[in-house]
């Protein structure tokens, strides 16, 4: 038997089919193949630098401003309430209207007090013929005592009558006098001009006057321009103005009206200007906080005694600062930090120090100099260490910067 009929045997034998040379070969060409994807053929593409927008921080001249919570009340303040009592006839005035001081606004029936004024007309007239009375009788006793006519007695009785009766006319001029007034009681008129309360007595009701001592509360007048505003600095904000007073950095308030501004509800900048024109003479115990008083003005009356508003009280002498968009300021843990590129393009993390709002920017006491370049957009996608590609902020750094994403 030959070498390749014993071949065939065999695998006919063990069922074994003898492969082909291309199979093979293709088969070695597919394992290579796939081997090879497991190894790269190039560097993966780095990724793009993220853009952020750059500015320089600001230096300008500011002044720093403290803010208290302050209640409006107003300069004065007038209860309405009857010198005479009586029957109500009618109420002169609109409720919550504005009044000026004269303008009429009860009127009390004042027929009673007429009466009694004619009365007392009366009496003076018949005071006043006593007068006369005694005048002709006391100049006839002096002449006939000239005479010894009479005596001298009788012209001393005669003069004692005259006083008496001069006496008794300026009793009834008084009381003239005191009736006239009632009438002119009965018209109740504003003492100040101020805006007005509701009327608290109507038409027809009785009330009573001040000589009873309980007179009846009709309505309240308020001034409402100028107006008070009172605040409490805490201990700590005072003792910085006496160091700064003492310094000579800062007037005092008992000598100076130090400028103040109010915001009220609502509002995110300050829309009142005043002035300090009162601190009280000591601290109050319990709240070691001493009580001071401002005076705003008010001529579009858009302020009532009672709101309460935000007052910025100038709290230092003018100084240069650093200040940048209030956006820039990130916070971490319990610092506060900006993001700065580097002349290299990457980024750092500065610790700053932080001062007041200064229209619209941050004022930086520590951490950053004129030159830094502070990322003011983008910081989202910036990294510490990571290179950026920084690009200066189309408007400067006060005006209103876009968006952190």
């Amino acid at each position: 038997m030959s070498g390749s009929g014993g071949n065939e045997q065999f695998v006919k034998t063990h069922g074994f089919v003898q492969p082909r040379p291309r199979l093979i070969a293709g088969l070695l060409a597919a394992a290579f193949a796939l081997a090879g994807c497991g190894q790269p053929t190039s560097q993966a593409a780095a990724p793009p630098v993220p853009p952020v927008t750059v500015a320089q921080p600001v230096k300008r001249t500011v002044t720093d401003w403290d803010e208290f919570t302050g209640r409006f009340e107003a300069l004065e303040e007038v209860q309405v309430r009857p010198r005479v009592g009586g029957y109500v006839n009618s109420v002169e005035f609109q409720d919550g209207a504005i009044v000026r001081a004269g303008d009429l606004l009860y009127v009390i029936d004042p027929r009673p007090f007429e009466a009694v004024a004619e009365q007392a007309d009366g009496q003076l007239s018949d005071a006043r013929a006593k007068v006369e009375l005694a005048k002709r009788e006391l100049d006839r006793g002096l002449n006939l005592v000239q005479t010894s006519a009479v005596s001298e007695q009788v012209v001393d009785q005669r003069r004692q009558a005259l006083q008496a009766a001069h006496a008794a006319e300026t009793q009834a001029e008084g009381a003239l006098k005191a009736a006239r007034l009632n009438i002119e009681f009965t018209h109740v008129t504003a003492p100040i001009t101020g805006r007005v309360s509701r009327h608290l007595v109507s038409p027809g009701n009785l009330v009573q006057g001040s000589d009873n001592g309980s007179s009846t509360l009709l309505t309240s007048i308020v001034t409402l321009d100028p107006i008070y505003v009172y605040f409490d600095l805490d201990e700590a904000t005072f003792i910085k103005y006496s160091k700064l007073w003492f310094e000579g950095k800062r007037p005092s308030s008992r000598d100076t009206a130090n400028p103040v501004q109010v915001t009220l509800a609502g509002e995110t900048k300050p829309s009142h200007d005043g002035g300090i024109n009162f601190l009280d003479n000591r601290l109050d115990v319990s709240t070691g906080t001493l009580r001071s008083r401002a005076v705003i003005k008010n001529t579009d009356l858009s302020i009532l005694p009672g709101q309460f508003g935000r007052v910025r009280l100038i709290g230092s002498a003018p100084y240069d600062a650093l200040l940048i968009p209030d956006v820039a300021v990130a916070t971490d843990q319990s610092r506060k930090i900006v993001f700065v590129v580097k002349p290299d393009d990457t980024v750092e993390a500065r610790p700053v120090v932080l001062g007041p709002l200064d229209e619209g920017l941050r004022v930086i006491r520590e951490g950053l100099k004129a030159e830094d370049r502070v990322i003011v957009n983008g910081i989202q996608r910036a990294r510490v260490g990571a290179k950026v590609a920084p690009s200066p902020a189309q408007a400067p750094a006060g005006g209103k910067p876009g968006d952190k994403s």
